[in-house]
């Protein structure tokens, strides 16, 4: 088990595309075994591979009720959005100690290659779309509260540099 450091808002890493993964590799496997040893240490639903300092299109998620479904994903890519919305708090461990309700659909299909290498199509309903949807944003380089108004949005920054002095 290796539960890695979660870099900090506002590293530059955080806002750079992820690189496409063209196979899997044991190196690759092992950074998703990294990934959902911290993410179920946060405890949290999802991780994208930069918020740990890979730049990789990685991504996982386990929005399961005992954290028993992992799901593994490489170039994960939307294909398909519900128009019905859905709103639901989101935050990142980059930014700690803030959240932002988020609306975003309510459902998509995801297409990605799975820890096979096997291309995947998926569905993903509820909070297991919310999740996908902001693992791609991050492996995009954008960050929850970029769905914010800009106002909204300085507030949540400003509180979250606030924490961060506290803490520091």
């Amino acid at each position: 088990m290796a539960v890695r450091r979660f870099i900090a808002y506002p590293d530059k890493r955080l806002r750079m595309v992820c690189t496409v993964v063209d196979t899997i590799t044991d190196d690759i496997k092992q950074i998703w075994q990294d990934m959902l040893d911290s993410m179920y240490a946060m405890p949290g639903v999802g991780l994208g591979a930069n918020q740990i300092g890979e730049s990789r299109r990685l991504a996982v998620m386990d929005c399961s009720d005992i954290h028993d479904q992992p799901v593994r994903m490489a170039n994960p890519k939307i294909l398909h959005a519900s128009a019905k919305m859905r709103e639901h708090e989101e935050g990142s461990p980059n930014l700690a100690g803030v959240w932002a309700k988020i609306e975003r659909p309510r459902a998509v299909t995801v297409e990605y290659m799975d820890e096979t290498g096997d291309m995947v199509e998926r569905d993903f309903v509820g909070l297991w779309a919310t999740s996908v949807q902001h693992q791609i944003d991050h492996l995009n380089g954008k960050m929850f509260f970029d769905h914010l108004g800009p106002v909204k949005r300085k507030m949540l920054l400003a509180k979250a540099a606030k924490l961060a002095k506290r803490k520091g």
